[in-house]
């Protein structure tokens, strides 16, 4: 999620902080340039990592007293990498999905509605995105009397609700630069994300593929593209950094529906491990 990467810049000392030695000078420019930064193509910046590593002549140009040094220095970036998973809150719902928080520093994590739990749906009236799932009891399986009730049988719903805690899982990273031209505003958009799509195939032509499994595995890896710039005349203006998230898969959605499942298989291996003399075994 953190990464620290290694950046070459021009920092420029003003007149004013000449009294100070050209290390601290630097260390409080660059403090104040980059925290709260998204650097294209590379993530959104934390904070400076320790020392500057290499400081260059300063150099005065024409018109401006202040001096200009080649400084070379690392930052702690946050940058998921595909197929990570992250926790979050839940921001925002909409019938396009769902707009997610990661603490207070990064809010433009956007969750999908064909990277839902499946089956799930948008409630128009409660404002939320719902999933029901449909469990297959057996006749001997305690769920069928929880699911089932004066025979006839009862619809488990999930609601995702503002505020809550959800686990996901990164699918794909967006950078957009924004830049004026005489066209107008211009964006250009780099992309790295997952290969693998989610698939709406049935059950035979899954099974058809599973023969292919081995051609599959060499392609699931991130995939980055660069699309071509476009007008942003009639637009909002995308975010610099955007995340595309996916919960798509068992173990993910809201922490509320895994955690009664967790701790009953915790306890679980403790009573297996547990030996006739009472002690446990590790």
């Amino acid at each position: 999620m953190f990464v620290i990467a290694t950046i070459a810049d021009t920092i420029r000392i003003p007149p004013s902080m000449f009294f100070q030695s050209t290390r601290e000078c630097t260390h409080q420019e660059i403090d104040k340039k980059y925290p709260n930064r998204v650097i294209m193509d590379v993530g959104l910046v934390i904070c400076r990592y320790g020392d500057v590593t290499q400081i260059g002549d300063g150099v005065c140009v024409p018109g401006d007293g202040a001096a200009h040094h080649e400084v070379v220095f690392r930052l702690v970036i946050f940058r998921p990498f595909v197929e990570e998973v992250c926790l979050g809150h839940i921001l925002e719902s909409n019938e396009e999905g769902i707009k997610v928080g990661l603490g207070e520093f990064f809010s433009d994590i956007f969750i999908p509605a064909y990277w839902m739990l499946r089956p799930s749906q948008y409630d128009k009236e409660s404002g939320l995105w719902v999933w029901t799932p449909d469990y297959d009891y057996d006749d001997d399986d305690e769920g069928q009397q929880l699911a089932e009730e004066d025979g006839e049988r009862v619809e488990q719903r999930y609601e995702m609700y503002i505020g809550a805690k959800i686990r996901f899982k990164v699918k794909g990273i967006n950078f957009t630069q924004v830049t004026n031209t005489a066209k107008g505003l211009q964006a250009t958009t780099t992309s790295t994300m997952s290969s693998l799509m989610p698939s709406f195939t049935s059950s035979m032509e899954g099974a058809a593929s599973d023969l292919n499994s081995g051609d599959d595995k060499a392609d699931n890896r991130p995939v980055r593209k660069r699309s071509s710039s476009f007008d942003l005349s009639y637009t909002n203006v995308p975010p610099c950094m955007h995340i595309t998230a996916s919960i798509c898969e068992d173990g993910l959605g809201l922490v509320s529906w895994w955690t009664s499942q967790e701790a009953e298989g915790e306890e679980e291996e403790l009573y297996e491990g547990e030996e006739q003399d009472g002690q446990f075994i590790e």
